[in-house]
This record gives structure tokens, C-alpha cells and sequence, in this order.
């Protein structure tokens, strides 16, 4: 029987792409391994389960990287066996997929702060960083076993791709030849288009992230169906800001009161002091969790406990976002980010009606001061969009001696040189602080080693640090003359590593306090209704007396009666809007889940009983994306 042309070569390639599934799988098992307290897997066969309806992802992303080594090997032309021509392939098959294969290796670790896989919004954030080195040198140091795994499972594929090779054989060269290998060429490149798109019988959309979310029981499973490749590959391009048209605008000015105007306080101009904490989560607040019935529950942070209790505190709040830039956007402008960030997109570039602009207009004096090299996290870019006045980074405080060595200026001397730099300023003045310290790779000045409790999970020694240099903030400021005329507002950006399970749950993996302290103390108690990060610029404006009216998604946590409190974020690949006693979840299209408001977990999916709540509640969400989404396209953020 005459030997069919090439047919070696297509069982080696085969063999070869069949090790990347082999190796995706491994890469798959241990994301779980590192991750087992965030992801809810409840026996080896839902792990199995997960595996198999990965397999359509991995397909998506062993195809894109290995395109290239495909159409090498299988294009129709002489010479494949040659010795040069197989050296040739074998960087064209590692170069591309070992770089694919360690972002898999990456999420092992930075899914404990994201908590989704990583994608090119995840990618933009190093744009703005100039310390990309010492980032680096520091995951290298505190997390080597990842490398050193990467590394292992690197040498084996390379030992596995070696085992199996083509031998050299002289060809005959003939028509038989040329049409097998152009048939074989056409039959693999359609194959490759089909698994590329995830599914042939998808006419309309190859599969996205949205998809691994058909196949889970529970919302953090979805990151199991996933791989990373996949999930920067698929967001490489995308822009999800696109309008749409669910409701009227009368619906929308009804439901979602997109222009306030408060007149519940008389006009005043205090100063207004905003500390953005790093991951200052209220899982680590005493204060926010009296009542969560935690067994065994430690607070790391004494001095901000203390606080609360002078303060009108919210202690059940949450993140708008999930990195730092998208607390500056909430917080300041009261702009969320949702798949895309705001601040990443083609649209931040516009006038933006915002704290910044409102209180300037109020002839209030207004800075940023962050210890990072300046520049770092695109928070002095995204502050000149704004207007600040000013910008107070590690190149303005002038000394190095105080700087960690990866991050920035410790917190505490650079609260102490926040608040000297306040008493030199004419009032009134908006000032905002974002933190640094309380921050990966955790570590505490030298001279505070052993000074603060070393805790349960690596974070906690740095929330003591950042909790010690407020309570040294306040000491100092308490003896200057703008100190009783001053509303100071505490919110963390997002949150990061959880000890407790009670935070582990989906809707609850994003939690921050919010707490408005004044000394003359006129706000004061603990608030549980629903609150966020978006609804801090509507409340201070009710606050101050502003009169004017102005656009906010959010709403003042004080006196608005006109919307009811709510809370909107973006995660597990959809919308989330919380309000009244249910949870929606919102494709981008339609609702595809309600959960009972104290389900934080989201296990029980209420749809198929649906209620008249449930539908004015999706109406809610649609008239909120609605809205968002036309005023930033449209560049209608100043009103």
C-alpha cells in the first residue's frame, strides 16, 4: 500500500498540539490549588466536569498561539524534514506558547486580587507604571514557587515535544504530493477557523467570556472554565462601551435621577479630606462587621474603630470597581468601571463633572497627593483630566529615604507631609491621599517590625501599619487651625486577599467602608443600607449645601429619598445590581439570574419565579447602563 504523503508530519503536529491541551489542563489544576478558598469546587468529578467544558476555551487559545507553528507545518512546500526547518519550528511552537502559558502561571496569584482572570485591562494598568522592575523582582522573591513551576513544566514540555519527531525523508515531488498537501492544508486552516471560533454551529459570534458562565453552579467557576490566554486574547481588541436602548428617558430620569440637585443643608465651605486606602477592605474593619456573626473575627484596625465611632459609618458597602484607578474614578468623579474600565477606554479624555470641578467652582483649592513615583497607577493623568490644582507624589516629598523600595513613600511619613502641606493651603480646601503602604509584598517599615499583629493572611501587618499612620495623621492634624472646618472621608479602593469565608462569597469579594468623620461630629452612627464608592460625591455635595444642580449615578447617603439605595458592580462576566431584597445579574442584555439579598454566595437562582420587584429592578440596572453608557460616549460627563 503506497505511503500517504506527509502523513507523519500531521501525527506529529497533532501529538504536539495535544501536549499544549496536556499542559493547560496541569496549569488549570493547580489555579485551583492556589486558589481552592475563592473557587467553589465540591468534588474531583464538578472539577471534571469544569475540565471538559474548558476544553472548547483551551481550543480558543491553543489555536491563536499556535497559529503560526501550524500554518509552518502544514503549508505546501518541500524541505519540512529538514534538519534547519525542524529547529525552526520548535522556537516557532515555545516562543509563543510558553509566553501564553505564564500568564496562566500569573493568575495562580493575582486571581486572589482580582478575583476574575486576568485581561488586557489587566495589562493597561502597567502602562502607567515606572517601577515595572522592581514589580517584577518583588513577585519573583515572594512568590518563586510559581517560577519555579513555570520553569519545570516548561523543561518537561520541551523533553515531551522532543520524544516524538519527524524524520527527514527526501520527497517525492509530484502532483500526488502538492494535492494531498494542499487538500490537507485547506481540511486543517477550516478546523482551526471552526475551533478558533469555539463552535461551527455559532454563526452569529465566536465564543467570549460571557460563555464559560453557561456551564457553573457558581459565578467564581467560570474562572475555572477559563484560561488566561483566552481571556487576553478575547479582550485584546473589544470595547464594550456601546450604547443601548432598554427603557426611555423618562425612565431613566425617573428611575435613575441622573441630575441631582440637593437643597436639604444650607451652603458652607468646609474643607473636604479624602483618603483613598489601599485595599483597606471591610473585611479588616472591626467596625463594619459587629454584625456578621464571623466566628473568631480579629479587626486590624483599632484607630479607625475607634473613629467609627464618632463618624457616620457604612458598613455595608462596596467597590464600583476592581483596581485602584477605577476607586479614583468612583470616589472623585463617580464614574464606575464595569468590563472595561472607564479610565482604560478611548473615552476619559473629556470634560467630567466631578468633585474636583464642583468644588473649584465653589472656589475650593484641590490636590492629589499619592507617594508612588509620579504617574504610577495613571492617577496624575487621570487627575489632570479632572483639574486639579495640584499633584503631591514621591518627586514633590523629596526624600528616598522613606521610600519602601518597590511602591512608594511609606504611609506614615507621607501622611505627615499630607498634612503639613494642608496647613500651608488657603481654605477651603478638597485634598485627596491615596495610600500606599497596605499593598503587596506587605511589608512594614523596619523600625515598626513585630509592632503591629502579623495576623492570619499576609495583608494584615500592612492594614496595622496604614491603621497606626492614620492615628498619627489625626494627632498632628487635630493641633492645626483648618482641622475643626474639615469633613474627612475614608474609603478603600477595592479590596484584596480574604481570610474569612463570609467574604469569599461572589457579591461580597469586593467590599470597602466608607465612613465621614467631621469633629463637630453631625453625622454620626452606623448606616447598613446599601452603599458605594459613587455614592461619596453626591453625599458631599448634600453636605456642603451645594445648590446647584449637577450629574451623578450615585446618590447622597444623607437625604436623597427620590432614588432607592442601591449598589451596581461588574464581575463573574456580568452586571450586578443590588437593591430593595434582590441581586440581578445582567448579561448586557437581559437578566439571567435574581438572588436573594442576603445570598451573597448567589447560589440559588431565584429567575424562574420571578416577581414584579425582580422586573423594576432589571429596569433599574438597564436604565443605569443605558445612561452610562450614552454620557460617556456622547462626552456628556460635565452634565
Amino acid at each position: 500500500m503506497q505511503k500517504i504523503p506527509r502523513f507523519n508530519e500531521y501525527k506529529v503536529l497533532a501529538y504536539r498540539i495535544f501536549l499544549a491541551y496536556i499542559f493547560y489542563f496541569l496549569a488549570r489544576l493547580l489555579f485551583v490549588i492556589y486558589n481552592i478558598e475563592l473557587i467553589k469546587v465540591d468534588s474531583t468529578a464538578e472539577f471534571i466536569g469544569l475540565f471538559y467544558h474548558g476544553l472548547v476555551f483551551d481550543t480558543t487559545s491553543i489555536l491563536y498561539v499556535n497559529a503560526l507553528f501550524i500554518l509552518f507545518s502544514i503549508i505546501p512546500i518541500v524541505g519540512n524534514t529538514k534538519k534547519e526547518y525542524k529547529k525552526f519550528l520548535f522556537y516557532v511552537y515555545f516562543i509563543p506558547n510558553l509566553f501564553a502559558y505564564a500568564t496562566n502561571f500569573i493568575d495562580f496569584i493575582y486571581y486572589r486580587f482580582n478575583f476574575g482572570r486576568s485581561t488586557r485591562a489587566s495589562l493597561d494598568v502597567l502602562e502607567h507604571e515606572r517601577n515595572i522592575g522592581a514589580l517584577l523582582l518583588n513577585f519573583l522573591i515572594n512568590y518563586w514557587h510559581v517560577f519555579l513551576l513555570f520553569f519545570i513544566f516548561a523543561y518537561i514540555w520541551m523533553q515531551f515535544y522532543k520524544r516524538v519527531k519527524i524524520h527527514h525523508e527526501k520527497p517525492i515531488v509530484n502532483f500526488k504530493y502538492f494535492a494531498y498537501s494542499t487538500v490537507s492544508f485547506l481540511l486543517i486552516a477550516t478546523l482551526c477557523i471552526g475551533g478558533i471560533r469555539g463552535d461551527f454551529k455559532k454563526s452569529t459570534r465566536p465564543i467570549n467570556l460571557l460563555d464559560a458562565s453557561r456551564y457553573v453552579k457558581n459565578a467564581s467557576q467560570a474562572d475555572v472554565v477559563l484560561n488566561t490566554p483566552f481571556a487576553i486574547i478575547r479582550t485584546w481588541s473589544t470595547n464594550s462601551f456601546k450604547k443601548e436602548n432598554f427603557v426611555t428617558q423618562a425612565q431613566i430620569d425617573t428611575l435613575l435621577v441622573p441630575i441631582k440637585q440637593y437643597k436639604n443643608n444650607i451652603s458652607t465651605k468646609p474643607n473636604i479630606v479624602i483618603f483613598l486606602i489601599e485595599s483597606f477592605a471591610r473585611e479588616y474593619n472591626g467596625s463594619c462587621n459587629k454584625n456578621t456573626k464571623i466566628p473568631n473575627y480579629i479587626s486590624y484596625t483599632p484607630f479607625v474603630d475607634s473613629l467609627a465611632q464618632h463618624s457616620l459609618f457604612f458598613s455595608n458597602a462596596y467597590a464600583n470597581g476592581w483596581k485602584s484607578i477605577h476607586g479614583v474614578s468612583s470616589v472623585i468623579a463617580g464614574i464606575p468601571s464595569f468590563k472595561d474600565a472607564f479610565t482604560s477606554s478611548p473615552y476619559p479624555k473629556q470634560k467630567i463633572e466631578s468633585l474636583v470641578s464642583t468644588l473649584k467652582s465653589e472656589g475650593y483649592d484641590t490636590s492629589f497627593f499619592h507617594g508612588a513615583p509620579n504617574g504610577s497607577m495613571g492617577f496624575l493623568g487621570f487627575g489632570n483630566i479632572l483639574g486639579y490644582n495640584h499633584y503631591y507624589g514621591k518627586t514633590e516629598y523629596n526624600n528616598d529615604a522613606d521610600f519602601d523600595g518597590v511602591w512608594g513613600i511609606w504611609d506614615e511619613p507621607f501622611f505627615q507631609y499630607f498634612s503639613k502641606t494642608l496647613t500651608q493651603k488657603k481654605q477651603p480646601f478638597m485634598a485627596t491621599l491615596f495610600t500606599v503602604s497596605s499593598h503587596e509584598p506587605y511589608k512594614v517599615p523596619e523600625k515598626y517590625q513585630g509592632k503591629f499583629p502579623k495576623g492570619t493572611i499576609n495583608i494584615h501587618e500592612c492594614i496595622g501599619y496604614t491603621d497606626y499612620a492614620l492615628r498619627q495623621f489625626f494627632k498632628e492634624a487635630k493641633k492645626q487651625p483648618w482641622y475643626k472646618n474639615t469633613i474627612f472621608v475614608m474609603v478603600a479602593d477595592h479590596g484584596n486577599t480574604i481570610k474569612y469565608d463570609e467574604y469569599r462569597k461572589e457579591f461580597n469579594r469586593n467590599t470597602v467602608p466608607i465612613l465621614f468623620f467631621s469633629p463637630n461630629e453631625k453625622y454620626v452612627g452606623e448606616n447598613k443600607d446599601f452603599a458605594q464608592q459613587i455614592d461619596i460625591y453626591p453625599t458631599l455635595l448634600d453636605m456642603i449645601g451645594y445648590q446647584k444642580p449637577f450629574r451623578s449615578w450615585g446618590r447622597s447617603l444623607i437625604n436623597d429619598k427620590q432614588v432607592a439605595p442601591f449598589v451596581i458592580k461588574y464581575s463573574a462576566n456580568v452586571y450586578q445590581f443590588m437593591s430593595g431584597n434582590y441581586i440581578c445579574t445582567f448579561d448586557g442584555k437581559k437578566a439571567v439570574g435574581f438572588y436573594d439579598k442576603n445570598d451573597k454566595a448567589m447560589d440559588k437562582n431565584l429567575i424562574k419565579n420571578r416577581t414584579a420587584e425582580m422586573d423594576l429592578l432589571e429596569l433599574r440596572c438597564e436604565a443605569f447602563i443605558q445612561d452610562y453608557m450614552e454620557r460617556v460616549i456622547d462626552k456628556r460627563l460635565d452634565k
